[in-house]
């Protein structure tokens, strides 16, 4: 019996909507649609995609297929880098509305701060409208570093709901993490999985004592940090076993083990731009 009780869905401070702690990532996966009617049977309420990943249709397909009512499930998507700019933000935000066929996105963000402080502060304006305008519920960002987000702070807008950074183990971003978490900004978790790059005796020795499979040990500390993971596979048998969190708890001496992993910015395994100028 697991002591620890879990959230299934955090607030989102700016918007006041809800957003489900554990979300499919669809990085990569031209063919997402098996992985995602796979999620949406067995339970997921959240999904992420992005611009820059091209499957913005296949999501929204996969959703109507799946016969779960647009409003139970939340979307996200991001502005690409080379789509900074006011109008460019604008018209993004319309591409992806027509990629999913949605009359609204549950989340956008800009998908990183590479451009110019200039270009990162007209499309936050667009998000902003677009927010007031209902076609995007919350807005947020991603790879974003403290001086990014000070950036809106500064310009007076209203700050993220969100911030999606490469979070694992070995890459806790406790800086940004700490400044996210004093602003009331909800940290989400891309590469929760560290790519399968599970010979870590640490990690092994928490999988053994638990029974389970690193990809599971992996999300369910995310969770009990208080983070929103988005594990992703294109494996539909895998992105099920990944969801299966709720029937063991992870001790606080093991917690300890794994906190103890962190390299710092040595240990990001991905893109993690977040230190972009």
């Amino acid at each position: 019996m697991t002591n620890f009780t879990l959230k299934s869905t955090v607030q989102l401070r700016g918007s006041g909507i809800e957003l489900p702690l554990l979300g499919l990532g669809v990085y990569r996966n031209d063919d997402c649609k098996p992985a995602c009617l796979a999620a949406l049977k067995h339970g997921y309420k959240h999904i992420d995609s992005a611009r820059m990943y091209r499957n913005e249709a296949e999501v929204g397909d996969a959703l109507r297929e799946s016969g779960v009512p647009r409003e139970q499930v939340f979307i996200t998507s991001k502005v690409n880098n080379p789509e900074h700019g006011y109008q460019k933000t604008k018209a993004a935000i319309e591409s992806s509305l027509r990629n999913f066929n949605f009359e609204y996105i549950d989340l956008m963000l800009m998908h990183s701060a590479m451009s110019d402080k200039e270009r990162r502060l007209e499309s936050w304006r667009a998000l902003v409208e677009a927010k007031a305008a209902g076609t995007v519920r919350a807005i947020g960002v991603s790879n974003y570093g403290v001086k990014h987000i000070e950036e809106i702070r500064e310009a007076g807008y209203e700050m993220p709901d969100v911030n999606q950074v490469e979070l694992h183990p070995l890459c806790q971003q406790k800086h940004i993490v700490d400044y996210c978490i004093a602003n009331g900004i909800v940290v989400e978790d891309y590469c929760p999985l560290i790519r399968a790059q599970w010979n870590i005796p640490a990690l092994l020795k928490v999988t053994e004592k638990l029974g389970k499979t690193p990809a599971q040990v992996l999300v369910r500390w995310s969770l009990q940090r208080g983070f929103v993971p988005l594990p992703k596979s294109s494996d539909p048998d895998r992105v099920v076993t990944n969801a299966a969190l709720y029937d063991f708890e992870i001790s606080a001496e093991d917690m300890k083990l794994i906190d103890a992993l962190d390299r710092g910015k040595d240990g990001a395994i991905s893109w993690n731009p977040v230190d972009v100028d």
